[in-house]
């Protein structure tokens, strides 16, 4: 068999019209694969063997599904399809594991492990973080198999389903699975596009480091009538160093936290992907951040240093007494080229300049590194120009997802450029209650992804 480009979109239309791809998915949703509570652990399982393992050896995998190597991570599947050692080699990555379902919190007495359609929109926990993503992909493989008779290219699968807590075991079952899982490029799906009617590849991920600012001043708190102005406020002395950190506006102070100059080629990149967060999303404050930047170069181009949690005392039943501690969660998104190793020293050394030398820094650790495969790489032209065949209009290039990814995996562990292709938008309520993808998102992305490994086949 040959087939065509055209057949292969046809089928990959057809099996989403005919109600198979949304068969499937309502299926996959229904396991209830939380990685964040214990209890849910063998749904982690029982998705992998139940629903990812029997796809891929339909089409011809080789598949494995393997414990995690860190204690209280989930099960990781890892498959491959060889047709030609001469072919390039294909990595498809994805997670099956989701948050929490918050039964009982979505509208309209919705079940979070129940899909249920309202219009164009599918409600139901791991629609689009990450099921129907890496569904998606799963689909488009399938129909240029069944379109060509073989891929053209050999293909590999890696389903974690640890991402929601961290990907926990990931690098270190990349590291141990290095020619099993070694691959020309990662072609991926997750997070959103900048816009819905927006199709849009990006390259990587921003960093993120969490961590905590504490003052412990005394033991226990004193009557603020007989102490106040005789003894110093943790929660004052706290809010200080915290402002002396980040402005009223969200500009990063420490020097050492900001990113270097912006590039002209990530620059021209991020000039035309204004970010439209989509039905339901919250309106972008134009004045927050770096000045001299656009919203979306802030979101894509720099750091961002943001105050997740800041408490002292019982702020529901304050009682009049100075507290006698307080602490700060903060959180910094990093663009490649951050010198995240350098953070903690950088932020000592602000505190101590700066007269905070009571206030404590918990030791900081990197959860996810800043990823970036450049701009002009070929798989990046070559994906690119696959989209706009199929669709007949550009997507946004983005240099990285505003979020954070365990993209880090891929380029330096094994060492391979990366090319995500999201099928969700920013108002999708991801994380939250009422979770949901919008329909013809998916119907778009079927065909893209469809046209993507055609392509690279032909």
């Amino acid at each position: 068999m040959t087939g065509t480009r055209e057949g292969a979109l046809a089928r990959i239309r057809d099996h989403y019209d005919s109600g198979a791809f949304i068969e499937t998915l309502a299926r996959r949703v229904a396991v209830p694969s939380t990685s964040q509570d214990p209890a849910f652990a063998p749904h982690l399982r029982r998705y992998l063997e139940e629903e990812i393992a029997p796809a891929a050896r339909g089409m011809g995998f080789e598949v494995r599904v393997e414990p995690n190597p860190e204690e209280g991570g989930g099960p990781l599947l890892t498959a491959v399809l060889q047709e030609d050692a001469a072919l390039p080699t294909v990595l498809v990555y994805g997670h099956g594991d989701t948050v929490l379902g918050h039964e009982g919190q979505w509208r309209e007495g919705r079940d979070p492990w129940t899909l249920d359609r309202d219009g164009d929109r599918l409600y139901g926990r791991g629609t689009v973080d990450n099921k129907g993503q890496h569904g998606i992909a799963l689909a488009a493989l399938e129909a240029v198999l069944a379109e060509r008779g073989r891929l053209g290219f050999n293909a590999k699968l890696l389903v974690e389903t640890s991402e929601e807590t961290g990907s926990k075991g990931l690098r270190a079952v990349a590291e141990a699975n290095r020619e099993r899982l070694a691959a020309d490029v990662l072609i991926a799906s997750d997070g959103p596009r900048v816009a819905p009617d927006r199709p849009t590849v990006y390259l990587g991920s921003r960093g993120v480091i969490n961590f905590a600012l504490d003052i412990e001043a005394r033991e226990g708190g004193h009557h603020s009538g007989n102490w106040g102005g005789l003894l110093s406020n943790p929660a004052t002395r706290l809010a200080s160093a915290v402002a002396s950190m980040v402005d009223a506006r969200g500009r990063i102070l420490v020097e050492g936290l900001r990113p270097p100059p912006m590039s002209n080629a990530v620059r021209t990149a991020i000039a035309d992907c204004a970010v439209d967060g989509g039905p339901g999303a919250p309106e972008i404050d134009p004045d927050w951040g770096e000045p001299g930047l656009t919203p979306w170069e802030r979101v894509f181009g720099w750091n961002a240093l943001e105050v997740l949690a800041l408490g002292a005392g019982d702020a529901e039943r304050p009682v009049n007494a100075i507290p006698p501690r307080a602490r700060a969660v903060i959180q910094m998104r990093f663009v490649a080229g951050s010198d995240d190793e350098a953070f903690e020293a950088a932020i000592r050394a602000h505190l101590d300049a700066n007269g905070f030398g009571d206030v404590q820094v918990a030791p900081m650790r990197t959860t996810m590194k800043a990823t970036r495969t450049p701009l002009d790489d070929p798989w990046v032209r070559r994906v690119m120009a696959s989209i706009e065949e199929t669709l007949g209009r550009p997507p946004a290039l983005l240099p990285n997802l505003g979020g954070s990814i365990p993209n880090d995996v891929f380029t330096d562990v094994l060492s391979m450029p990366t090319v995500w292709v999201p099928h969700s938008f920013a108002g999708c309520s991801q994380h939250a209650p009422n979770e949901h993808a919008l329909a013809p998102l998916f119907r778009e992305g079927l065909e893209m992804m469809t046209g993507i490994f055609w392509d690279i086949g032909a």
